[in-house]
């Protein structure tokens, strides 16, 4: 088996055009393991759709499968186009969270950086979590795929090794949920760091971008139509959402390495 790795701000995933195999489960798994596999948070397989320009399918690097994957998708739309795949510069990408929308940025025929529409955010009230002898106010969010948001003073002293893993298995989100931990900085700018659904600590997450910037403008932090830098351990997401809380995505996307599967 052919794959491409791929990174977008270090969040970075196994691509492989085709059909997703019988034993995606246990390949992801076997393939994303840092030390004894290719190294990764998880696979994403390209297919062709009938109802976009691709298909893409995202499996964690627990084998489980996730809905939707903000820095893959922009990856999605690099591997397409700088492997000739389209040359349309416009794309429509059928995910498990709806059809997402991406315009490419290309310098010199390569695709240097990628916006995406990422659709509506849904923000939640405030809730309170009892993380065994700890009280957790998280703002939940979802861009298709579900977030905790928990707003601190200090995101270096942020708990998300030992909260991370408790809140994304907390019995008020069935099925689990992403876990974003992150510091204000100033009116259009934000420090997150993430805990993602069956990765754990990741160098960032792109839905999490989104969905953190949206609960920042719920509770009055940030404002509406305005570019919003979401700082991550990888790098910076610009991130600028429509009063009607429409997302808009802007990053880069890397290739790393072509790599052959020997058993």
């Amino acid at each position: 088996m052919h794959f491409t790795k791929m990174h977008g701000l270090g969040n970075d995933y196994l691509y492989v055009y085709g059909q997703v195999p019988e034993n995606i489960e246990e390949l992801s798994v076997k393939l994303s393991e840092r030390h004894f596999g290719a190294g990764s948070d998880g696979m994403i397989y390209i297919s062709p759709s009938e109802v976009a320009d691709f298909k893409m399918r995202i499996f964690n690097a627990d084998g489980t499968e996730a809905k939707m994957c903000g820095n893959g998708i922009r990856c999605v739309g690099k591997y397409v186009y700088d492997k000739g795949y389209t040359d349309k510069t416009h794309l429509d990408i059928e995910t498990l969270s709806g059809i997402k929308k991406l315009t490419l940025s290309v310098l010199a025929g390569k695709v240097k950086s990628v916006s995406v529409n990422m659709g509506h955010a849904e923000v939640s009230p405030k809730m309170n979590l009892k993380a065994e002898s700890t009280d957790v106010m998280c703002t939940p969010v979802s861009m298709g795929n579900p977030h905790a948001v928990i707003f601190v003073d200090n995101i270096e002293e942020a708990p998300l090794m030992e909260l991370g893993p408790k809140i994304e298995h907390h019995s008020s989100f069935d099925g689990g949920v992403n876990v974003e931990f992150a510091q204000v900085i100033n009116p259009t700018a934000i420090r997150m760091r993430v805990w993602e659904r069956g990765s754990g600590v990741t160098m960032a997450c792109g839905t999490g971008a989104c969905a953190t910037a949206a609960a920042a403008i719920f509770h009055g932090y940030c404002s509406f139509d305005t570019d919003i830098s979401i700082i991550l351990d990888g790098g910076t997401l610009k991130i600028s959402i429509a009063p009607d809380y429409t997302v808009t995505m802007t990053g880069p996307a890397e290739f790393v390495y072509e790599g052959e599967t020997i058993e």
